[in-house]
């Protein structure tokens, strides 16, 4: 094999749906390759005495075959590809010959100059496949420069600073894209690859901001809230926009605060955007209601303190007749308390549970401005959170969390207020 390392390898994409493919050993570096090849579609045949774990719960799933015992010749007849990498080197050497003479490209994880095949350092994002193979200078590979390559490309095209525009016609349409609590680096991978795809974003007040000073200059951002309304309300207004720029065949944008489904109104948006006849997908974002607590010091759940957590908009007061909210069920559960959009009706809120009996020394926090460098955090009592609010001038966007756990966090996390 000496005489062919000063050759390059020649690059290649094997399409393995529906072929036999042999795998030579069910240890570690079987567990690592073994997804991927599984997902190509391969039919696999694991031949090991043993497995791991991982492997074993593959093979009881039925992703692939296993035939407990060693190596033996002819097990590669009619394969398309084989992966020795068992820890029989005498195994390994036996295996690599008869690939040899049945011309079956192999991979040898033990003895890279003994293969016919290298496997290059993979990742993938969304629809692009990126591999990397690369030499130490003298015809050999170098795995540590080919993965801290691949980990460049594939982190530069998931998080849009990398433009790989499609060239192909596109399908206009709408990404509804939840950009999680506000700070920019808790936005998905698959929201911010969007956002740099798109050509137009209709973005709200609490969406992560520092984004679109990322975005390329030709990309039109629509402040949702400075959207003339003229003779329609709010939301009809934003549902229009959306279906005027994607019928105009753009790429469109939602950029929401949070989770387009959690108080987010994005059902509503959906729902407009589908009698339109227009595509649009649904970006799930990380929600307030649970990482801004975690980024405070406070779980919402712990393990002996709250078996469950109940998330509750308080954007209108108990009492009022739209409400959809039983608080006197809601003051009889025992685990975390979490609300939303309920800063200038806490007073309210907070009466209204105790009038229900929740106990008035029940903890509080009211964390405003969560996961961004303004964040703080103001604790209290059910007793006392509505003048504490008011005296510490707390204001939206804020996060409440009721219970327990508020006494949990870790001491010296979040921004507490003294």
């Amino acid at each position: 094999m000496a005489e062919h390392a000063v050759h390059p390898a020649y690059p290649v994409g094997l399409r393995l749906s529906g072929r036999r493919v042999v795998v030579v050993g069910g240890g570690q570096v079987a567990q690592r390759r073994l997804p991927a090849l599984i997902a190509a579609g391969a039919d696999i045949v694991l031949v090991s005495p043993s497995a791991t774990a991982s492997v074993e719960a593959m093979a009881d799933a039925g992703e692939i075959r296993w035939e407990r015992r060693a190596y033996a010749d002819g097990d590669l007849t009619d394969t398309w590809y084989a992966l020795v990498a068992s820890d029989d080197t005498a195994a390994n050497d036996a295996a690599s010959a008869e690939a040899e003479r049945t011309r079956t490209w192999c991979v040898r994880s033990d003895d890279a100059d003994a293969a016919t095949a290298w496997t290059p350092a993979t990742g993938r994002s969304e629809d692009i496949t990126v591999a990397v193979l690369t030499t130490d200078g003298q015809g050999g590979r170098d795995p540590r420069h080919s993965a801290a390559v691949r980990d460049a490309i594939v982190e530069g095209l998931r998080d849009g600073t990398l433009a790989a525009p499609h060239h192909r016609t596109r399908t206009p349409g709408v990404a509804l894209v939840g950009g999680g609590p506000g700070d920019p680096d808790l936005i998905t991978v698959r929201g911010r690859r969007l956002l740099a795809e798109a050509d137009v974003v209709i973005a709200d007040r609490l969406g992560p901001r520092d984004l679109l000073d990322e975005l390329p200059p030709h990309v039109e951002v629509i402040d949702a809230a400075k959207i003339p309304y003229g003779r329609y309300m709010a939301q009809e207004a934003i549902n229009n926009a959306l279906i005027e720029h994607a019928k105009a065949g753009k790429a469109v944008v939602r950029l929401k605060g949070g989770d387009p489904f959690v108080f987010g109104r994005g059902m509503e948006e959906a729902q407009a955007l589908a009698a339109e006849g227009i595509a649009c997908t649904v970006v799930p974002g990380i929600s307030s209601s649970i990482s801004v607590p975690g980024a405070a010091g406070i779980p919402v759940t712990h393990r002996g303190v709250a078996h469950e957590f109940t998330v509750v908009s308080g954007h209108v007061a108990p009492d009022d007749e739209r409400s959809l909210v039983d608080w006197a069920a809601v003051a009889r559960l025992r685990g975390t308390l979490v609300l939303l959009m309920a800063v200038d009706k806490i007073g309210a809120i907070a009466r209204a549970l105790i009038a229900h009996g929740k106990d008035p020394e029940t903890p509080v926090a009211l964390v405003q401005e969560g996961t961004t460098a303004a964040q703080r955090r103001v604790d209290a009592t059910l007793a006392t959170v509505g003048e504490r609010a008011e005296a510490e001038d707390v204001r939206p966007p804020a996060v409440i969390v009721i219970g327990d756990v508020v006494a949990v966090g870790t001491a010296g996390t979040g921004s507490p207020a003294e």
